[in-house]
C-alpha cells in the first residue's frame, strides 16, 4: 500500500513537514509496511520556493535587494532543473517587511522583486515563476520594471523612482532600456485573483487598505493607476481590464505588459513544477489539507488543486483539516472523497492552537481507522 501525503501548511501551527512526520507515524502504525511518500505543498503563496526546492532537489540563491521601501535587505530564490527559477515577491516586496506604522502604498516599490527576477535572468534561468500574493505595494509594477530597465518619466522628462506615489506623474514609457535577457525567458506569474487593474474591483480599492491605503490615499493612487494604465495603452500594452492585473497592487499587469508572461493557478504551477502527476504513480491514497476548509478551498487552494489531479488518475483524496466552515463540501466537487476536522470537542480557538499537534495526529489516526474500515468491508486487503 502506498499513501501520499501533500497537505497544505497549518499557518501559525504546522508545517507541511510536521504534517507529513505526523502522517507518517499514524499510518505505519495503522498499516504496518505501508510505503509513505511526503512532500510540501504550497498554493503560489507563502512557502511556495520552499515547497518547490524540497520537492526538486533544487538550491536557494541569496541576493542584495531593496525592500518595499527602498531599505538594503538580502532575499532569497529558487532554482533547480538547471534553468527553473522560482521567486516569492514576498520576499523582496512583502507586507510582513513594513512595520505598520510605516505602511503607505503611496510610498512602496516592487523594486527588489525586478531584482530578483533581473539576477536570475543575468545567472542563464529561462524559465522564471513568480509568486505574486502578500504584497506591500500599488505601484502597477513600475518599481520591478525600472529595476528590469524600464523608464518611468514625467511630463518634464525627469525620471520616476517607481513608486506607488508616482503613477500619477507618469507621462511617458521607455522599454528601450528593457533586460535583453526578458525576450529569451517564458515567465509564469502564480496567481489566483481576477481582480482587473483599476475601478472599483481593481487593485487599489480592493487590496490597497490592508497595505495602509486611508480612503483619500486610495482615491490618489486610483486616479494614478488609470493615469498609468492610459500610458502603458498609449505603449501597446492595453492590461487595464485584464484579469489578474491588479494582483500584487497591479504587478500582474507589468509582468503581462513588459515580459509578456502567463497569468496560471499558483497551486497548478507548484504541482506542475514539482512535477506532481508522476508522484502519483502506484499511489492508493492521498491525504491532502489545510488549515481550515470553507467554500473558499475550491478556488486555487492546496486541496482543490490536489484533489482534481487526483481524481484525474482515479486515486481516492482525503483531507485532513484544523476546522471546517461553510461550504465545504464543495471539495468533494474537486476529487476529495472526505474530510476529518482536527477538533474533536468544544474548544476555543487558543486552546486549538496550542494543540495543533496533538490533535492532528488524533485526526490522522481516525483517518487511517476509518479507511481501514472501508478496506475490510470491500474485502480489500493491506
Amino acid at each position: 500500500m502506498k499513501l501520499l501525503f501533500a497537505s497544505d501548511s497549518f499557518k501559525g501551527t504546522l508545517s507541511s513537514q510536521q504534517i507529513i512526520r505526523l502522517l507518517k507515524a499514524s499510518a505505519e502504525k495503522i498499516f504496518p509496511g505501508c510505503e509513505t511518500v511526503g512532500v510540501p505543498i504550497a498554493d503560489g503563496g507563502e512557502g511556495t520556493v520552499e515547497a518547490v526546492i524540497t520537492v526538486t532537489g533544487g538550491k536557494y540563491r541569496q541576493v542584495k535587494v531593496h525592500g518595499p521601501l527602498m531599505e538594503e535587505t538580502t532575499a532569497s530564490y529558487g532554482v533547480f532543473h538547471g534553468d527553473r527559477a522560482v521567486i516569492e515577491m514576498a520576499a523582496a516586496s512583502g507586507l510582513p517587511m513594513v512595520p505598520v506604522e510605516k505602511r503607505n502604498p503611496l510610498e512602496t516599490t516592487t523594486y527588489g522583486t525586478g531584482e530578483l527576477i533581473r539576477d536570475a535572468l543575468e545567472q542563464g534561468y529561462r524559465k522564471i515563476a513568480v509568486a505574486i500574493g502578500g504584497s506591500a505595494t500599488n505601484d502597477g509594477g513600475m518599481g520591478a520594471m525600472r529595476a528590469l530597465g524600464v523608464r518611468f518619466l514625467d511630463q518634464e522628462g525627469r525620471t520616476l523612482e517607481g513608486r506607488g506615489r508616482d503613477l500619477e506623474k507618469v507621462d511617458k514609457i521607455d522599454v528601450s532600456g528593457l533586460h535583453p535577457a526578458v525576450s529569451e525567458a517564458e515567465i509564469t506569474v502564480m496567481c489566483d485573483v481576477n481582480n482587473p487593474l483599476t475601478g472599483p474591483d481593481g487593485a487599489t480599492y480592493t487590496f490597497g487598505k490592508q497595505k495602509g491605503g486611508t480612503p483619500d490615499i486610495l482615491d490618489r493612487l486610483e486616479a494614478g493607476m488609470k493615469q498609468y494604465a492610459g500610458v502603458m495603452r498609449r505603449n501597446g500594452m492595453d492590461v487595464e481590464q485584464m484579469a489578474g492585473a491588479g494582483a500584487a497592487g497591479g504587478l500582474g499587469a507589468a509582468l503581462c505588459g513588459y515580459l509578456h508572461a502567463n497569468l496560471k493557478s499558483g497551486i497548478e504551477t507548484v504541482l506542475d513544477l514539482m512535477d506532481f502527476d508522476s508522484l502519483l504513480e502506484g499511489t492508493d491514497l492521498v491525504v491532502t489539507g489545510e488549515g481550515r476548509m470553507d467554500w473558499q478551498s475550491a478556488f486555487g487552494k492546496v486541496p482543490s488543486g490536489v484533489g482534481l489531479r487526483c481524481r484525474a488518475k482515479g486515486i481516492p483524496a482525503v483531507a485532513i483539516v484544523g476546522g471546517i466552515g461553510d461550504g465545504a463540501e464543495k471539495m468533494y466537487d474537486f476529487g476529495v472523497e472526505s474530510i476529518m476536522s482536527t477538533i474533536n470537542g468544544a474548544m476555543d480557538l487558543e486552546e486549538a492552537l496550542s494543540r495543533a499537534e496533538e490533535l492532528y495526529a488524533e485526526a490522522a489516526d481516525r483517518t487511517f481507522r476509518m479507511v481501514r474500515t472501508g478496506m475490510k468491508i470491500s474485502g480489500v486487503s493491506e
